[in-house]
């Protein structure tokens, strides 16, 4: 049996396992080596457990105390398995393998931080009694954590790690975030991974049009892109971008990766060491950041750290780069982006350009559509009369101007009436007087005297019928219900009028029509056409019917050409803000034709007018 000291020593290397910061290939062996030293063990063995799976147990670590071959390690070795199936059933257990030589199998379970994992640790102690052995046991026991403590702390150091590379990229992204250009924030990444990672150059390159360019340097401002390294450096992005994967130069270990420009990149710019790191948003390649260093090479982890940095940062270098545009090309890069899906990334505006031309031409030959005629128009009414003076006065009121609506009996004016109650008073004083003096003569027998007295108050009487007539027609009103279109004599007022003068023109808002203007050179498309719309200026965003009534015969002299009056019928019910004199547009419905036909119709009239055919 060992002594006490090496049982100190194997606890103590034990108890250092289990904050063990190493790997784990080199965590077993001496976990092995200390668990048996801890028991005595003559020979000692790790088994692994794979459930379902043939053959169930793997052997993945052994130790011997000293060399050699005996019957009682020959038969510990072909008992593996059986001992590993009881030691997983039992948990632990102890057994007298050979009385003789006092031989006892020894195992039992480790703990482990998955509890569905299965690793036996086996061993045979010989020269031991039946206690000694259960003591064995007992202190194999007390250590069979010491793996899932490793575990543990593996774990927890890879948390650690993991935190701190990820602390490391939220650093790089606050300045990039904090940019509102594009070429500011892909100088700052490029600054931060230059610092971070000790290169020294790190640069952005972004796709545009297909082609790689560069756009950001570390620790460089401003730089020309016709620079033969800047050029080379393009060259090697782009190698990058075709195989859409990362490049190392010098190439690791099983490398497939071909690197023959970033080689010769290195060489040229004597760079010692390149990595070239796509730059993916949903998939797609859309940049490279390429990093250079020349004192040692990039670890797995830098690489790591660098790939998390450029998924962090990628969607908003790619936002800023869309927006760092005129709208235009924002238009444009989106618009190509929608049609790449469907026609693929090469030669798309060619694509697209000859889709649509084959589009347009099927549009304009095929689609037929209604050809309409255009003119101006005026609202016209059948139905006006012109209100006249009906004697010499001057303008006492205006009740009205042009535009109000009236109804019949409505005052429109009123003439002063001062003279004509003047005239008015006189003229029954002199039919008074007449009447007694052809009174009197009657009287007195004087028939001739009678007489002319009768006749001069009848006389009088006519002159007093005229005053009333006057008096009666001294305000004038409307005789039918219509509107004013002509007449504001509110400016006028105490002005002299004469009889017979225009005041007013009044119109019926019934017998409403428009007469349209159509250039001669459109009338024989309107031939046998009866119906169209209408639209006035006031109001353009509404549309009426109308019919055609009759095309005058004869056309109209206008300053642009001749012009043929045609008259329209409303179909619909006269709306209250009509008013006589409105002007808009009128489209009269023709034949359906081809789109081509209308755009070019009149061009092709125009030809055969200069070049005669």
């Amino acid at each position: 049996m060992e002594t006490n000291p090496e049982r100190s020593s194997a606890s103590a290397e034990l108890a250092a396992l289990r904050q063990f910061a190493g790997e784990p290939k080199h965590f077993w062996p001496a976990f092995l080596a200390a668990a048996a030293k801890l028991i005595s063990a003559d020979i000692a063995v790790l088994l692994l457990g794979h459930p379902g799976k043939t053959p169930r147990w793997t052997k993945i670590g052994g130790w011997e105390s000293g060399s050699g071959l005996s019957r009682v390690r020959t038969l510990f070795t072909a008992q593996l398995e059986p001992i590993a199936e009881r030691g997983l059933r039992d948990g632990s257990f102890v057994e007298l393998n050979d009385a003789g030589s006092g031989s006892y199998t020894v195992a039992v379970r480790l703990k482990l931080s998955r509890a569905e994992e299965e690793v036996i640790f086996a061993a045979q102690i010989k020269d031991f009694t039946e206690d000694a052995a259960r003591e064995a046991l007992t202190r194999l026991s007390l250590v069979a954590d010491v793996p899932a403590a490793f575990q543990q702390n593996l774990v927890t150091d890879q948390a650690r790690r993991d935190v701190e590379k990820f602390a490391g990229v939220l650093d790089l992204n606050v300045p990039v975030n904090e940019a509102t250009r594009f070429l500011s924030a892909a100088l700052a990444f490029s600054n931060g991974i230059a610092t971070r990672f000790q290169c020294d150059r790190a640069s952005v390159g972004w796709l545009e049009g297909g082609y790689i360019r560069l756009r950001a340097m570390s620790r460089t401002e401003q730089f020309d892109r016709q620079m033969a390294a800047a050029q080379a450096l393009e060259i090697a992005m782009e190698e990058c971008v075709d195989q859409d994967e990362e490049i190392l130069w010098p190439p690791s270990e099983g490398t497939t990766s071909v690197a023959r420009d970033h080689e010769k990149f290195a060489v040229e710019q004597k760079s010692g060491h390149v990595a070239s790191l796509p730059l993916r948003l949903d998939g797609k390649v859309v940049g490279v950041l390429t990093c250079e260093r020349t004192t040692f090479a990039f670890t797995t982890t830098e690489l790591q750290q660098i790939r998390l940095a450029c998924d962090q940062v990628t969607r908003r270098l790619d936002e800023l780069h869309h927006y760092d545009r005129w709208f235009g090309a924002r238009w444009a890069a989106k618009t190509r982006d929608y049609f790449s899906r469907w026609l693929g990334p090469e030669h798309t505006w060619g694509k697209v350009t000859g889709i649509a031309l084959v589009l347009v031409l099927a549009i304009l030959f095929l689609v037929r559509v209604t050809y309409r005629v255009e003119g101006n128009f005026i609202l016209r009414s059948d139905a006006s009369e012109y209100l006249t003076a009906p004697f010499d006065g001057y303008i006492d009121e205006v009740f009205v101007r042009a535009g109000d609506r009236v109804t019949n009996g409505t005052p429109l004016v009123t003439l002063n009436r001062s003279e004509l109650l003047l005239e008015q008073v006189s003229a029954r004083a002199d039919v008074a007087r007449y009447q007694r003096e052809a009174d009197k003569d009657r009287a007195a027998g004087n028939i001739a005297n009678m007489r002319i007295d009768d006749a001069q108050a009848q006389q009088a009487q006519a002159q007093l019928d005229l005053v009333h007539y006057r008096l009666d027609n001294s305000t004038i009103r409307a005789t039918f219900d219509g509107v004013v279109v002509a007449g504001d004599l509110r400016e006028r007022l105490a002005s002299p009028v004469k009889q017979g003068d225009a005041l007013f023109k009044v119109a019926r808002l019934e017998s409403l029509y428009a007469e349209a203007e159509i250039s001669e050179r459109d009338v024989k498309e309107i031939l046998g056409q009866s119906h169209g719309e209408i639209a006035f200026v006031t109001q353009p965003k509404l549309k009426f019917p109308v019919t055609v009534q009759m095309i005058e015969p004869a056309a109209v002299t206008k300053k642009d050409g001749n012009v043929f009056l045609v008259r329209l019928q409303l179909d619909r019910r006269v709306e209250n803000w009509w008013r006589p004199g409105m002007t808009g547009l009128c489209k009269i419905s023709t034949e359906k034709q081809s789109l081509f036909w209308i755009f070019t119709h009149r061009t092709v009239d125009f030809l055969r007018m200069k070049l005669w055919f």
